[in-house]
């Protein structure tokens, strides 16, 4: 099975959203103090580099 750069781009995102959601999550329900807020925003982090993976396919 060939894996273009398209394809890598695609598994990119779609595992970069999931971690970003795990984190999100552990910040939400795990974390109650502060450190919960630091992991909420690198998961939106994670969400803003799957968004620039996903504006990358077809272009790179």
């Amino acid at each position: 099975m060939g894996m273009n750069k398209n394809t890598v781009l695609a598994w990119a995102t779609f595992i970069m959203i999931l971690v970003g959601l795990i984190l999100i999550g552990l910040g939400a329900f795990r974390y109650n103090e502060v450190a919960g807020w630091g992991f909420a925003s690198v998961g939106i982090g994670f969400f803003a580099i799957a968004w620039v993976f996903n504006a990358l396919k077809g272009r790179v």
